[in-house]
């Protein structure tokens, strides 16, 4: 009797292995989706839209639309796209929401979707609207929703950080002072994380043993000590090093970060990733690369500035408090040559290049190098 038992175990046992086997070889879908019904937006009860920069929290506009159809049970995402065409060339994804069919947006979000969308501040102009929908976490199987449209006047909206140096091996010295020109880093022209600082670093004792000479650390803001970046590493075990993964505080941790830094004087450039958390600290061929003997910001956002190159290191060049109306500047020589370029705020001008757009009005503080033709304009009030 019990073998009995035992070989009808043994056999149940094999069904059972076949079955789940069999099971895992089914390669059948689970379901299919047929093109899904588009989701329909409602027209808006309203053709003009003025945005308030006083008030940015304040509901600026709700959209409403019929649900997409995919004939499964599923919940189904909604992105809201912007765009300045029609065409939606380059659409702006302002909000997303799942299993509903309606939002509503505040004042700074619409103004920032403008903005992010190539529309001019304080300019009417027009602002396309669709709803995309989606099925998923990979967001598969999307589709478009009819285009709405209506009339935008954006407020201006500065969406750039800006960063200055302060140390030993630079202008100001261990002074965090707006007084003592805090050189700004040069912010690239398509990439708002990542900056550049070409020019003069000095370290005035080589051979100190604590290695303290041809230090830096980088500030958000003159004057104060925080927000503060550095080399990741701690104080004193931060060699010399011409590469390295930076660290903030606050950014990153609660206490400051080491220091960035150059063995000998000389020229160098130093390359800051905010994204990636990088840096690169390179010498820098500068021979043969000489200053003009003046420099003037020139153009129809002001009358004739001159602008003034720094103690420490002439290849800079500097204006503070400058007022810019909405219009252009160039950089130009008592000689007569101008560099220019056509990417507002910052950018890399080049001889006899664009003139630089001015899009906002309000007081400036104007940098230019002329070893890397790299400049920058920061608003002070924006």
């Amino acid at each position: 009797m019990m073998k009995n038992i035992k070989r009808f175990s043994a056999v149940a046992f094999i069904g059972v292995f076949l079955l789940i086997l069999n099971s895992c070889d089914d390669n059948s879908e689970l379901f299919t989706i047929s093109d899904p019904t588009a989701p329909t937006l409602v027209e808006l009860s309203f053709t003009d839209l003025e945005l308030d920069a006083v008030n940015t929290n304040n509901p600026a506009i709700t959209l409403n639309w019929g649900e997409a159809n995919y004939e499964q049970q599923a919940s189904i995402n909604y992105a809201i796209q912007f765009s300045k065409d029609e065409a939606f060339t380059a659409p702006i994804v302002a909000a997303t929401t799942t299993g509903r069919t309606t939002i509503t947006l505040s004042v700074s979000e619409v103004n920032a979707a403008a903005g992010n969308a190539g529309l001019n501040p304080f300019e009417w102009a027009k602002l396309y609207a669709r709803v995309v929908s989606s099925l998923g976490t990979q967001n598969s199987v999307t589709s478009a929703s009819n285009t709405i449209e209506f009339n935008v006047y954006p407020y201006f909206n500065y969406t750039f950080d800006d960063y200055f140096l302060v140390g030993n091996g630079v202008a100001p010295g261990w002074d965090n002072a707006s007084a003592n020109q805090n050189p700004p880093l040069f912010r690239d022209e398509s990439d708002s994380n990542l900056f550049y600082y070409t020019g003069l670093i000095k370290n005035d004792d080589p051979t100190n043993a604590d290695k303290s000479g041809g230090r830096f650390k980088v500030l958000e803001s003159t004057g104060n000590w925080q927000p503060q970046w550095g080399d990741s590493r701690d104080e004193g075990s931060d060699a010399y090093s011409e590469s390295g993964d930076i660290a903030g505080n606050p950014g990153t941790q609660s206490g400051d970060p080491g220091r960035f830094g150059v063995a000998t004087t000389g020229f160098y450039t130093f390359t800051i990733d905010f994204a990636a958390k990088k840096y690169t600290l390179v010498p820098f061929d500068a021979t043969g690369i000489t200053s003009p003997n003046s420099l003037t910001i020139q153009g129809s956002s002001t009358a004739d500035v001159t602008m003034n190159s720094l103690a420490f290191d002439g290849h800079l060049w500097y204006a503070r408090n400058v007022r810019l109306i909405p219009g252009d500047v160039k950089f130009t020589t008592g000689a007569g040559a101008s560099w220019g370029s056509s990417s507002s705020f910052s950018g890399v001008a080049t001889a006899g290049g664009d003139a630089i757009p001015v899009i906002v009005e309000d007081d400036y503080d104007v940098w230019f190098n002329d070893l890397t033709g790299r400049y920058i304009l920061i608003p002070i009030n924006l």
